[in-house]
């Protein structure tokens, strides 16, 4: 890649706050196209995202700008960070100024409520000639902003966009390895938000250590499990993009899963959660989404069921857990086995 490139970022939440960053650190100008023009103005003249990003200094190589076209001219890598509900729509809008050759690649962990599309998919309708990737993995933005050392995975099919994001992003503190599972990768990436949701409300009840450890492994089998029955590897969801990402998310504060889940557990409504949030955790629309789709599937997921009950039934959570440690019992590592000897 060119020391002359420029890059787009669509979305001026926290994360793609941190990628148009880390962008800029390569001395390449990096464009972030944010919806307010309030928003725009303060990132311009201030170099802070203080709504998303407060306290973390914004190079003059990040141009924050409401202007699609200008944003998207000239490109040649573009990172979607958009919310799910809304990520078809801006990238509608974003089409009349893709151009065929430009690489886009979606940081969105979310699944479309219409068509149980994921933003991969929705790219690849959109832009079926345009190279598509997926960048995932155990990476909260304010640690990336802070310069923790990270780990990510960009997933795609195509060799060239694999190579041109490790060589945009890999920095010191911030590692980028490559696959080309990237169904797998995604699909890692969104599932893990369900089970931050459990992991903060046991963390709630002040659970033990084994329970947490129990809590998290049951969710990989639970996601593996899907995840296979729709074509993706589940030998996948061994790595950064599945377990790496299900551990830091189902352990951290941080995340606005385990922060709905920790506030459900302590009793508070899903209204009163949203309201205190500002918007509704990735995690709440998709186990809606996946817990209809598993049952039309049927695909045995337990978790989902009981955190479904939950979450839209206002079910106790001690009855949930004893309803799942009573269910049926079956080997532990489920893929290794036929199909018929799966269980919780």
């Amino acid at each position: 890649m060119s020391s002359r490139t420029s890059v787009a970022v669509l979305g001026g939440g926290s994360f793609g706050t941190v990628i148009a960053n880390m962008v800029a650190e390569k001395g390449l100008e990096a464009r972030l196209w944010v919806r307010s023009p309030e928003a725009a103005a303060q990132i311009n003249e201030t170099r802070e995202n203080s709504r998303y990003v407060p306290g973390y200094r914004l190079l003059r190589g990040v141009k924050a700008s409401t202007d699609l076209e200008a944003v998207l001219a000239g490109v040649d890598l573009v990172f979607i960070a958009i919310p799910s509900a809304s990520f078809r729509t801006v990238v509608q809008q974003a089409r009349p100024y893709i151009q065929p050759k430009q690489m886009l690649i979606s940081t969105t962990k979310g699944i479309e409520a219409s068509s149980f599309s994921l933003m991969s998919q929705i790219l690849e309708q959109e832009f079926p000639q345009n190279p598509i990737g997926v960048l995932s993995g155990p990476n909260l933005a304010k640690e990336i902003a802070k310069r923790d050392l990270t780990a990510t995975v960009v997933a795609s099919r195509d060799p060239e966009l694999r190579r041109a994001v490790q060589g945009l992003l890999q920095a010191p503190y911030f590692r980028v390895y490559s696959a080309e599972d990237t169904y797998g990768v995604e699909l890692a990436g969104t599932l893990k938000n369900i089970y931050a949701i459990a992991a903060g409300m046991a963390a709630s009840m002040e659970v033990g250590e084994n329970t947490r450890a129990f809590l998290i492994t049951r969710s990989l089998a639970e996601m593996s499990r899907l995840a296979e029955s729709m074509g993706a590897n589940p030998l996948t969801f061994l790595g950064l993009a599945g377990v790496g990402d299900l551990i830091v998310t189902c352990m951290s504060p941080l995340s606005r899963n385990y922060r709905v889940g920790y506030a459900l557990g302590k009793g508070q409504t899903l209204e009163q959660i949203v309201s205190d949030l500002g918007e509704v955790a990735e995690g709440v629309n998709t186990l809606k989404l996946v817990r209809e789709h598993s049952r039309q599937q049927d695909v045995y997921m337990p978790l989902v069921r009981g955190l479904y009950k939950v979450v839209f039934k206002q079910a106790p959570v001690q009855d949930i857990v004893r309803e799942m440690m009573a269910s049926s019992q079956s080997a532990d590592v489920e893929f290794t086995l036929p199909h018929e000897t799966v269980g919780f």
